[in-house]
């Protein structure tokens, strides 16, 4: 008579199984590297791209809703495509993103606007010393796409936003470590930007991708708000 699991045995099962399904069910990113549009920034040199890709990739990471692939499996793949395109390679045996790297989608990031300000009036004197008064603001958007790399079409578009001030940034904590070009920038505004941009996109992805619901019903209203705030800006005579 064979014997019966224990149920220990049984509850590691369930578990190891449920771990599995879970990993199956979860979307599978890769993120390229980001792209700058605005001119004259301070923080960005030729590798703050590949540093802001990894920021994100380690934040997407730590959200566990998602299986990530690693930018050094996509990026000889995004070579090849990109030589597809200016017709240097046959479009017939050009290399196909989901099937060479395994991710599912492609998070692209383009940054599309910021600004910087300081304020450094009032505040208390005292005996030639000024406490307060001085408050650092910055200001960061992001246009996001997200392809889907077995149709080519975009599944998800968004303009992020985000901002933060002298005592901190007003989106959830930033999970993920810095990186490279940028760490010299971490307790700095632009920094806390950048942190605050990447945790607005990954809640962003987790709330579309993932969670979906009644969630995407605050990222809705932010983005009223900002399209509102467009047309306040745009002056017709």
């Amino acid at each position: 008579m064979r014997k019966s699991l224990q149920p220990s045995m049984l509850a590691l099962f369930a578990l190891t199984l449920s771990a599995a399904l879970g990993a199956q069910d979860r979307p599978t990113l890769g993120v390229a590297e980001f792209d700058n549009h605005v001119g004259g920034l301070y923080w960005w040199n030729s590798g703050v791209g590949h540093d802001l890709s990894d920021m994100l990739t380690n934040e997407l990471a730590a959200t566990n809703a998602f299986t990530i692939v690693e930018r050094a499996n996509l990026e000889p793949v995004l070579r090849e495509q990109d030589l597809a395109q200016a017709g240097r390679v046959d479009p017939g045996t050009a290399a196909q993103v989901g099937e060479l790297t395994g991710a599912q989608y492609l998070v692209q990031g383009t940054v599309s606007a910021y600004e910087e300000s300081k304020s450094t009036g009032g505040g208390i004197g005292f005996r030639g010393i000024r406490v307060g008064g001085k408050k650092d603001e910055a200001y960061i958007a992001v246009d996001l796409r997200v392809v889907d790399t077995t149709t080519g079409q975009v599944a998800y578009t968004r303009t992020v936003e985000a901002r933060a001030g002298g005592r901190g940034f007003d989106v959830g904590a930033y999970r993920g470590g810095w990186s490279g070009n940028l760490s010299q920038y971490e307790a700095t505004p632009a920094g806390k930007a950048i942190r605050a941009i990447l945790v607005e996109i990954t809640d962003y992805l987790e709330c579309a991708m993932v969670t979906q619901g009644s969630c995407m019903a605050e990222f809705d209203a932010k983005e009223d708000q900002r399209r509102e705030g467009l047309r306040d800006a745009v002056k017709l005579d």
